[in-house]
């Protein structure tokens, strides 16, 4: 079977955003850096991640307003200025966060071929922000403000799928693609989907910015980039 006709039975992908599609850990760090002050030699990436994902456990609501306060734990945390001002600072950040270098590009040959649609624990006013950077390549999204829940919550699966099946679309047609093996990848995997993982933190240690699961989920298709998933399922650009 060819690269493509691997893929030929798939009407649909479903992306996760934050982290496949958007490049939220440059974000973060550039951010938190820049408020700082202090370079990568003085708050390395694990040091400014991991009291980033406690703050985001704690405050897990709505990312257009809980990142104040994530910002907050985090500074904390690490003795950073935790003003109001700084938290705004790092709140507005997080609307700016871009694209990966290859999503736009990728994302737009994917569509000539593919329904595709967003699926992410962002809020309705942080994706608009999000598919604006991206050249509004979905078909349809599904965000937190209308699943009630976050991903690795059935419950948002178990929406979507409801969703997509008013447009026709049955389970089988669709293929989730996403780099974060705790929010996307295992449970996926588990509800019966196929899966694409984008490893974009490939060659690099740790888990970053999202959190670690003690098993990795073995995908149908793996990738290190979105670029190299529309040159097997498209052709080359």
């Amino acid at each position: 079977m060819s690269t493509q006709a691997a893929f030929s039975n798939f009407k649909v992908l479903t992306f996760d955003v934050v982290g496949t599609l958007i490049d939220f850990e440059t974000g973060v760090l550039n951010a938190v850096r820049k408020i700082s002050g202090k370079t990568p030699a003085e708050l390395s990436d694990e040091q400014i991640f991991e009291p980033y994902k406690r703050g985001r456990d704690r405050h897990y609501e709505r990312s257009s307003e809980a990142m104040f306060h994530v910002y907050r734990h985090l500074a904390t945390e690490l003795g950073l200025p935790a003003d109001d001002a700084s938290c705004d600072v790092f709140q507005l950040s997080v609307l700016r966060w871009g694209p990966f270098s290859d999503s736009v590009e990728a994302l737009k040959r994917l569509r000539t071929k593919f329904r595709l649609v967003a699926m992410t624990n962002a809020d309705r006013v942080a994706l608009s922000c999000y598919a604006h950077a991206l050249g509004n390549p979905f078909d349809d999204t599904v965000c937190a403000d209308d699943t009630g829940v976050a991903k690795p919550n059935p419950e948002f699966f178990a929406y979507n799928k409801g969703r997509q099946s008013a447009f026709g679309y049955k389970q089988s047609d669709i293929l989730h693609v996403a780099q974060s093996q705790y929010h996307d990848i295992g449970i996926a995997r588990k509800l019966g989907y196929k899966v694409c993982w984008i490893e974009r933190r490939q060659g690099i240690a740790g888990f970053g910015g999202t959190p670690a699961v003690e098993t990795l989920t073995k995908p149908d298709f793996h990738f290190p980039t979105l670029r190299a998933l529309a040159d097997a399922a498209i052709g080359p650009a």
